[in-house]
């Protein structure tokens, strides 16, 4: 079998290779930055395991971790709390989600000064927390006035976010014309081809909108975001929105590509006539409201997400735990707690387990230990794949 490295090279080869090399940089830091950089990795690595074989199939975000819930403003302007990443969304057995996000539980609380028996009761509470959510049977969801602890902390401060503040963190303003700011952080200029492709499919897109002018291209650039998906193509968009320039938008337009899940001979997905729509339809599914804008595109015969970037995006402060273990155990029920509700939300849904399997999952008790002890070995495998990692790219593997 190949190496880690190889692995990647292989995976990543053909992406904009300036934001590729942010990527690797990135991932180079700790084994919870390379989790989330690597999540074909992660499922190529799994371990084959009765835990996984005998669980419920369900539609699952494919790349669950500490990283991917967040607050976000939905379509009906209500602020949320959520799983919010679904680019490597599939059907699969409900535990592959658990062990990936049980795996950056061990991996990310180490830099929060967690020690390790800590880690496993953190695990612990968030397997509790989403047995208990799916034996109940009933779909939630949280919002300001449902959420407490660190969540609650983060959409309290919300509310004092303006548009004006977050579209000047993002943007320069000249007169009353914005452009967005080019920084080499969150973005790089893009190529006037490049521009002229997005400005040309957006008038098109913009004709088939109630409001056509409010889609009115001012500027262009190349995104920086995320890990994972660095260095595939993806635009911020500044556009006219409800007037210049307090009232401009920023829109996200990201290339959408197959999920890294494998293959599994018990289950057979819909027929998805692009992966965008894959990525959109299952996160319509599993999220409570899903965010404005967002639609499945095509662009020059690819697949792209479009979504709008809000001043509501954000996640936990988890270091703010300050000491206190009880605090990160309120995420982390809250977390288990949403998994179990995404999944309920979707059951029944081309081929994912009905509400009434889930609810008896939820009642066993004979999967929690084995998915526990095998997110622990995935976490091991995660690190040691990190190290070969790290001393390839130290060695100018990636040159």
């Amino acid at each position: 079998m190949k190496d880690a490295a190889s692995l990647i090279r292989e995976f990543n080869a053909g992406r904009d290779p300036e934001r590729l090399a942010l990527k690797l940089q990135k991932m180079r830091a700790d084994p919870f930055v390379f989790l989330r950089g690597s999540c074909h990795l992660f499922y190529a690595r799994i371990p084959p395991a009765p835990v996984f074989d005998q669980a419920p199939v369900t539609w699952v975000c494919g790349d669950l971790h500490l990283e991917n819930f967040g607050s976000y403003k939905g379509d009906n302007r209500l602020v949320y709390f959520d799983l919010n990443d679904f680019d490597e969304a599939a059907l699969a057995p409900c535990t592959w989600e658990l062990a990936r996000f049980l795996a950056s539980v061990h991996l990310g609380v180490v830099s929060l000064g967690v020690n390790r028996a800590e880690a496993g009761a953190l695990c612990q509470t968030f397997v509790d927390a989403y047995a208990a959510a799916l034996a109940e049977g009933k779909a939630r969801w949280v919002e300001c006035e449902t959420a407490d602890g660190l969540v609650r902390d983060l959409l309290d401060g919300l509310q004092k976010r303006k548009r004006g503040d977050y579209l000047d963190s993002r943007t320069e303003l000249k007169g009353k014309t914005r452009r967005i700011r080019i920084d080499g952080r969150k973005a790089l200029a893009a190529s006037e081809a490049d521009q002229a492709r997005v400005k040309a499919w957006l008038k098109t897109f913009a004709a088939t909108q109630e409001n056509p002018e409010f889609f009115r291209v001012l500027d262009v650039a190349r995104r920086i975001a995320g890990t994972g998906s660095l260095g595939v193509e993806r635009h911020i968009v500044l556009v006219e929105g409800k007037g210049s320039p307090e009232g401009n938008y920023l829109l996200d337009i990201k290339e959408a590509l197959p999920s890294s899940l494998p293959a599994n001979g018990r289950i057979r997905p819909p027929a998805w006539t692009s992966q965008a729509q894959r990525v959109v339809s299952v996160q319509q599914r599993m999220q409570a409201v899903s965010m404005a804008f967002l639609n499945a595109v095509e662009i020059n015969g690819k697949s792209f997400v479009l979504r709008g970037l809000q001043p509501s995006e954000d996640r936990v402060a988890l270091e703010a735990w300050k000491g206190k273990l009880r605090r990160l155990e309120s995420v982390l029920t809250t977390m288990g707690q949403l998994t179990a509700w995404a999944q309920l939300r979707s059951g029944g849904r081309d081929g994912s387990a009905i509400a009434d399997e889930l609810i008896d999952f939820g009642r066993r008790s004979d999967w929690q230990k084995p998915l526990l002890d095998v997110a622990e070995l995935c976490a091991k495998q995660t690190t040691a794949d990190w190290q070969t990692f790290s001393k390839a790219y130290d060695g100018d593997f990636f040159a």
